[in-house]
Protein backbone atom coordinates (compact mmCIF):
# COMPACT_ATOMS: atom_id res chain seq x y z
CA UNK A 1 0.00 0.00 0.00
CA UNK A 2 2.78 2.43 0.75
CA UNK A 3 4.38 1.86 -2.62
CA UNK A 4 1.07 2.39 -4.36
CA UNK A 5 0.58 5.76 -2.61
CA UNK A 6 4.03 6.97 -3.60
CA UNK A 7 3.26 6.32 -7.26
CA UNK A 8 -0.21 7.91 -7.09
CA UNK A 9 0.75 11.33 -5.69
CA UNK A 10 3.07 12.32 -8.56
CA UNK A 11 0.41 11.17 -10.99
CA UNK A 12 -2.20 13.47 -9.41
CA UNK A 13 0.18 16.40 -9.36
CA UNK A 14 0.99 15.90 -13.02
CA UNK A 15 -2.71 15.65 -13.84
CA UNK A 16 -3.48 18.92 -12.02
CA UNK A 17 -0.66 20.72 -13.73
CA UNK A 18 -1.66 19.33 -17.09
CA UNK A 19 -5.21 20.49 -16.54
CA UNK A 20 -4.02 23.97 -15.51
CA UNK A 21 -1.83 24.28 -18.58
CA UNK A 22 -4.88 23.98 -20.81
CA UNK A 23 -5.91 27.54 -19.82
CA UNK A 24 -4.27 30.62 -21.30
CA UNK A 25 -4.65 32.92 -18.27
CA UNK A 26 -6.48 33.29 -15.00
CA UNK A 27 -7.69 36.13 -12.84
CA UNK A 28 -10.51 37.26 -10.58
CA UNK A 29 -13.83 39.01 -11.04
CA UNK A 30 -14.36 42.68 -10.21
CA UNK A 31 -17.29 45.07 -10.30
CA UNK A 32 -17.62 48.83 -10.61
CA UNK A 33 -18.51 49.64 -7.02
CA UNK A 34 -20.10 52.95 -6.05
CA UNK A 35 -19.89 54.37 -2.53
CA UNK A 36 -23.09 56.32 -1.87
CA UNK A 37 -22.86 59.13 0.66
CA UNK A 38 -24.94 62.02 1.89
CA UNK A 39 -24.44 65.47 0.39
CA UNK A 40 -25.39 67.16 3.67
CA UNK A 41 -24.77 66.77 7.37
CA UNK A 42 -27.72 65.78 9.50
CA UNK A 43 -29.71 63.07 11.26
CA UNK A 44 -30.93 60.18 9.13
CA UNK A 45 -34.70 60.00 9.61
CA UNK A 46 -35.32 57.19 7.12
CA UNK A 47 -33.02 54.66 5.46
CA UNK A 48 -34.58 51.80 3.46
CA UNK A 49 -31.41 49.93 2.49
CA UNK A 50 -30.47 46.34 3.28
CA UNK A 51 -27.45 44.38 2.16
CA UNK A 52 -28.39 42.26 -0.83
CA UNK A 53 -31.22 44.58 -1.93
CA UNK A 54 -31.54 45.31 -5.63
CA UNK A 55 -32.03 49.05 -6.13
CA UNK A 56 -32.96 51.07 -9.19
CA UNK A 57 -31.22 54.25 -10.30
CA UNK A 58 -33.02 57.38 -9.11
CA UNK A 59 -34.97 55.66 -6.34
CA UNK A 60 -35.23 57.42 -2.97
CA UNK A 61 -33.70 55.17 -0.31
CA UNK A 62 -33.49 57.53 2.64
CA UNK A 63 -33.93 61.02 4.02
CA UNK A 64 -32.17 63.44 6.36
CA UNK A 65 -33.88 65.69 8.88
CA UNK A 66 -34.98 68.74 6.84
CA UNK A 67 -36.44 70.79 9.72
CA UNK A 68 -33.43 73.13 10.21
CA UNK A 69 -33.33 73.99 6.51
CA UNK A 70 -37.11 74.48 6.35
CA UNK A 71 -36.94 76.92 9.27
CA UNK A 72 -34.20 78.90 7.53
CA UNK A 73 -36.37 79.12 4.42
CA UNK A 74 -39.35 80.38 6.43
CA UNK A 75 -37.14 83.04 8.03
CA UNK A 76 -35.95 84.31 4.65
CA UNK A 77 -39.51 84.35 3.26
CA UNK A 78 -40.66 86.40 6.28
CA UNK A 79 -37.88 88.91 5.56
CA UNK A 80 -39.07 89.26 1.95
CA UNK A 81 -42.65 89.87 3.10
CA UNK A 82 -41.40 92.57 5.48
CA UNK A 83 -39.61 94.31 2.62
CA UNK A 84 -42.78 94.35 0.53
CA UNK A 85 -44.61 96.08 3.38
CA UNK A 86 -42.06 98.91 3.18
CA UNK A 87 -42.94 99.69 -0.42
CA UNK A 88 -45.00 102.80 -1.25
CA UNK A 89 -48.21 102.75 -3.28
CA UNK A 90 -48.31 105.73 -5.66
CA UNK A 91 -51.95 105.03 -6.53
CA UNK A 92 -53.72 107.45 -4.14
CA UNK A 93 -51.42 110.40 -4.93
CA UNK A 94 -51.59 109.77 -8.65
CA UNK A 95 -55.39 109.44 -8.49
CA UNK A 96 -55.68 112.84 -6.78
CA UNK A 97 -53.55 114.49 -9.47
CA UNK A 98 -55.50 112.74 -12.23
CA UNK A 99 -58.76 114.06 -10.77
CA UNK A 100 -57.23 117.54 -10.68
CA UNK A 101 -56.18 117.15 -14.31
CA UNK A 102 -59.71 116.12 -15.28
CA UNK A 103 -61.08 119.33 -13.71
CA UNK A 104 -58.48 121.37 -15.58
CA UNK A 105 -59.42 119.70 -18.86
CA UNK A 106 -63.06 120.67 -18.26
CA UNK A 107 -62.08 124.23 -17.47
CA UNK A 108 -59.96 124.39 -20.62
CA UNK A 109 -62.84 123.15 -22.72
CA UNK A 110 -65.07 125.88 -21.30
CA UNK A 111 -62.43 128.54 -21.94
CA UNK A 112 -62.00 127.39 -25.54
CA UNK A 113 -65.74 127.68 -26.07
CA UNK A 114 -65.72 131.13 -24.52
CA UNK A 115 -62.83 132.14 -26.75
CA UNK A 116 -64.70 130.97 -29.87
CA UNK A 117 -67.81 132.90 -28.82
CA UNK A 118 -65.77 136.04 -28.13
CA UNK A 119 -64.15 135.79 -31.56
CA UNK A 120 -67.61 135.73 -33.17
CA UNK A 121 -68.76 138.68 -31.12
CA UNK A 122 -65.63 140.61 -31.99
CA UNK A 123 -66.42 140.19 -35.69
CA UNK A 124 -69.84 141.66 -35.00
CA UNK A 125 -68.32 144.51 -32.96
CA UNK A 126 -70.16 143.11 -29.94
CA UNK A 127 -66.94 142.45 -28.00
CA UNK A 128 -63.64 144.16 -27.57
CA UNK A 129 -60.14 142.96 -28.40
CA UNK A 130 -59.22 143.13 -24.73
CA UNK A 131 -61.92 140.57 -23.91
CA UNK A 132 -60.46 138.20 -26.51
CA UNK A 133 -56.95 138.77 -25.16
CA UNK A 134 -58.10 138.00 -21.63
CA UNK A 135 -59.75 134.73 -22.73
CA UNK A 136 -56.68 133.73 -24.74
CA UNK A 137 -54.47 134.40 -21.71
CA UNK A 138 -56.70 132.24 -19.53
CA UNK A 139 -56.56 129.42 -22.13
CA UNK A 140 -52.76 129.49 -22.21
CA UNK A 141 -52.57 129.65 -18.42
CA UNK A 142 -54.84 126.60 -18.11
CA UNK A 143 -52.73 124.65 -20.62
CA UNK A 144 -49.63 125.42 -18.55
CA UNK A 145 -51.38 124.31 -15.36
CA UNK A 146 -52.35 121.05 -17.07
CA UNK A 147 -48.75 120.49 -18.20
CA UNK A 148 -47.57 121.03 -14.63
CA UNK A 149 -50.14 118.54 -13.32
CA UNK A 150 -49.06 115.92 -15.88
CA UNK A 151 -45.44 116.48 -14.89
CA UNK A 152 -46.38 116.06 -11.22
CA UNK A 153 -48.02 112.72 -12.03
CA UNK A 154 -44.91 111.52 -13.89
CA UNK A 155 -42.61 112.66 -11.07
CA UNK A 156 -44.78 110.98 -8.46
CA UNK A 157 -44.81 107.69 -10.35
CA UNK A 158 -41.06 107.84 -11.05
CA UNK A 159 -40.13 108.69 -7.45
CA UNK A 160 -42.35 105.92 -6.09
CA UNK A 161 -40.94 103.35 -8.52
CA UNK A 162 -37.37 104.38 -7.68
CA UNK A 163 -38.05 104.09 -3.97
CA UNK A 164 -39.75 100.73 -4.37
CA UNK A 165 -36.98 99.37 -6.58
CA UNK A 166 -34.44 100.34 -3.93
CA UNK A 167 -36.41 98.47 -1.30
CA UNK A 168 -37.22 95.42 -3.43
CA UNK A 169 -33.62 95.15 -4.66
CA UNK A 170 -32.78 93.99 -1.16
CA UNK A 171 -34.99 90.95 -1.79
CA UNK A 172 -32.93 89.72 -4.77
CA UNK A 173 -30.20 88.15 -2.58
CA UNK A 174 -32.95 86.71 -0.39
CA UNK A 175 -34.59 85.07 -3.44
CA UNK A 176 -31.24 83.49 -4.29
CA UNK A 177 -30.99 82.29 -0.70
CA UNK A 178 -34.40 80.65 -1.01
CA UNK A 179 -33.25 78.89 -4.18
CA UNK A 180 -30.21 77.59 -2.29
CA UNK A 181 -32.36 76.34 0.57
CA UNK A 182 -34.75 74.65 -1.88
CA UNK A 183 -31.75 72.87 -3.39
CA UNK A 184 -30.59 71.79 0.07
CA UNK A 185 -34.09 70.52 0.89
CA UNK A 186 -33.93 68.42 -2.26
CA UNK A 187 -30.56 67.05 -1.21
CA UNK A 188 -31.93 65.82 2.10
CA UNK A 189 -33.33 62.92 0.07
CA UNK A 190 -30.80 60.10 -0.41
CA UNK A 191 -31.04 59.04 -4.04
CA UNK A 192 -29.61 55.78 -5.33
CA UNK A 193 -27.32 56.55 -8.31
CA UNK A 194 -27.22 53.28 -10.28
CA UNK A 195 -29.03 50.01 -10.85
CA UNK A 196 -27.33 47.42 -8.72
CA UNK A 197 -27.10 45.29 -5.60
CA UNK A 198 -26.22 46.64 -2.16
CA UNK A 199 -22.93 45.08 -1.09
CA UNK A 200 -22.29 46.77 2.26
CA UNK A 201 -24.36 49.02 4.50
CA UNK A 202 -22.50 51.52 6.71
CA UNK A 203 -25.27 53.50 8.44
CA UNK A 204 -28.65 53.14 10.13
CA UNK A 205 -31.69 55.38 10.57
CA UNK A 206 -31.31 57.68 13.58
CA UNK A 207 -27.57 58.16 13.17
CA UNK A 208 -25.92 61.52 12.49
CA UNK A 209 -24.10 61.49 9.17
CA UNK A 210 -21.78 64.00 7.56
CA UNK A 211 -21.41 65.28 4.03
CA UNK A 212 -19.40 62.75 2.06
CA UNK A 213 -19.63 60.04 4.74
CA UNK A 214 -20.31 56.61 3.25
CA UNK A 215 -23.82 55.24 3.73
CA UNK A 216 -23.66 52.09 1.60
CA UNK A 217 -21.78 50.45 -1.25
CA UNK A 218 -23.55 49.27 -4.40
CA UNK A 219 -22.46 47.57 -7.60
CA UNK A 220 -24.09 46.34 -10.78
CA UNK A 221 -23.64 42.57 -10.63
CA UNK A 222 -25.47 41.76 -13.85
CA UNK A 223 -22.18 42.12 -15.69
CA UNK A 224 -18.82 41.57 -13.99
CA UNK A 225 -15.29 42.35 -15.11
CA UNK A 226 -12.72 39.56 -15.18
CA UNK A 227 -9.19 40.95 -14.90
CA UNK A 228 -6.52 38.55 -16.13
CA UNK A 229 -2.83 38.89 -16.94
CA UNK A 230 -1.16 37.63 -20.11
CA UNK A 231 2.45 37.54 -21.26
CA UNK A 232 3.86 39.58 -24.09
CA UNK A 233 3.75 36.53 -26.36
CA UNK A 234 0.05 36.01 -25.65
CA UNK A 235 -0.74 39.70 -26.12
CA UNK A 236 -0.40 39.42 -29.89
CA UNK A 237 -3.31 36.96 -29.99
CA UNK A 238 -5.74 39.27 -28.19
CA UNK A 239 -7.76 42.19 -29.57
CA UNK A 240 -10.54 44.44 -28.34
CA UNK A 241 -14.00 43.01 -28.85
CA UNK A 242 -12.65 39.46 -28.98
CA UNK A 243 -14.83 36.73 -27.47
CA UNK A 244 -13.06 34.36 -25.07
CA UNK A 245 -14.16 31.31 -23.11
CA UNK A 246 -14.38 31.78 -19.35
CA UNK A 247 -14.22 28.90 -16.88
CA UNK A 248 -15.15 28.94 -13.21
CA UNK A 249 -15.01 26.10 -10.69
CA UNK A 250 -18.11 23.95 -10.57
CA UNK A 251 -16.71 21.07 -8.54
CA UNK A 252 -13.32 19.57 -7.84
CA UNK A 253 -12.83 18.32 -11.39
CA UNK A 254 -15.51 20.25 -13.33
CA UNK A 255 -15.94 23.79 -14.64
CA UNK A 256 -18.80 26.10 -15.56
CA UNK A 257 -18.20 27.53 -19.01
CA UNK A 258 -19.40 30.89 -20.34
CA UNK A 259 -18.11 33.57 -22.68
CA UNK A 260 -16.81 37.09 -22.25
CA UNK A 261 -15.73 40.01 -24.36
CA UNK A 262 -12.35 41.75 -24.13
CA UNK A 263 -13.01 45.48 -23.71
CA UNK A 264 -9.73 46.81 -22.30
CA UNK A 265 -6.08 45.94 -22.84
CA UNK A 266 -3.36 47.63 -20.83
CA UNK A 267 -0.71 49.42 -22.88
CA UNK A 268 1.86 49.08 -20.10
CA UNK A 269 3.56 45.97 -18.76
CA UNK A 270 3.74 45.26 -15.06
CA UNK A 271 5.35 42.69 -12.80
CA UNK A 272 3.48 39.45 -12.33
CA UNK A 273 1.07 39.68 -9.36
CA UNK A 274 1.82 37.10 -6.66
CA UNK A 275 -1.67 35.64 -6.84
CA UNK A 276 -1.65 35.18 -10.63
CA UNK A 277 0.14 32.46 -12.56
CA UNK A 278 0.49 32.90 -16.29
CA UNK A 279 1.01 30.26 -18.91
CA UNK A 280 4.74 30.90 -18.81
CA UNK A 281 5.58 30.66 -15.14
CA UNK A 282 8.95 32.38 -15.48
CA UNK A 283 7.56 35.51 -17.17
CA UNK A 284 8.36 38.60 -15.10
CA UNK A 285 6.30 41.13 -17.04
CA UNK A 286 2.65 40.70 -17.97
CA UNK A 287 -0.17 42.81 -19.40
CA UNK A 288 -3.57 43.22 -17.74
CA UNK A 289 -6.72 42.76 -19.80
CA UNK A 290 -10.35 43.19 -18.77
CA UNK A 291 -13.13 40.91 -19.96
CA UNK A 292 -16.81 41.78 -19.60
CA UNK A 293 -18.77 38.67 -18.54
CA UNK A 294 -22.55 38.49 -18.23
CA UNK A 295 -23.46 37.18 -14.79
CA UNK A 296 -25.97 34.34 -14.63
CA UNK A 297 -26.02 34.62 -10.84
CA UNK A 298 -23.18 32.18 -10.23
CA UNK A 299 -20.36 34.69 -10.57
CA UNK A 300 -19.16 36.52 -7.48
CA UNK A 301 -16.79 39.41 -6.87
CA UNK A 302 -13.35 38.02 -6.05
CA UNK A 303 -14.07 34.63 -7.60
CA UNK A 304 -11.20 33.17 -9.66
CA UNK A 305 -11.67 32.16 -13.29
CA UNK A 306 -9.59 30.90 -16.19
CA UNK A 307 -9.86 31.81 -19.85
CA UNK A 308 -9.07 30.38 -23.25
CA UNK A 309 -8.51 32.61 -26.26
Amino acid sequence: MKKYRILLIPFLLMACKSNQDTFDAQGSFEADEVIVSSELTGRITAFKVKEGDTLHAGSIVGKLDAAPIALQKEQVEAGIRALKQKTVDAGPSVKLLEDQLAVQETQLANLLQEKTRTERLLKQDAATGKQLDDISFQVEAMKKQMAVTKQQIAVQVNNTNTQNRSILSESDPQQKRIAQLDDQLQRTFITNPINGTVLTKYAEAGEITGAGKALYKIADLQTLTLRVYVTGNQLAAIKLGQTVKVYTDKSKDAYNETTGTVYWISDKAEFTPKTIQTKEERANLVYAIKIRVKNDGLLKIGMYAEIKF
